[in-house]
């Protein structure tokens, strides 16, 4: 089975790699883009039955600083 895991920046926490593309896409052209968030995709290969409880503990654990970040999972 497979899970993936997004993670964000939570709302209000300053992003200046998403500021750095946003500006860089004005440079380009691509006028009126208001703003920007990036974040990262980690997609997990796990054994069948893995329940969604222990991907929650994998991202508590390590995958996320939740402090400030939040993440979704999504089971493939």
């Amino acid at each position: 089975m497979k899970a993936r895991v997004h993670v964000m920046l939570k709302e209000g926490v300053l992003d200046p790699q998403g500021e750095a593309v946003r500006h860089a896409l004005g440079a380009l052209g691509f006028d009126g883009v208001g703003g920007v968030r990036q974040g990262k995709v980690i997609e997990l290969d796990l054994p069948e039955g893995t329940t969604e409880e222990t991907v929650t503990q994998m991202c508590e654990q390590l995958l996320a600083n939740t402090v400030i970040e939040k993440y979704e999972i999504e089971l493939v």
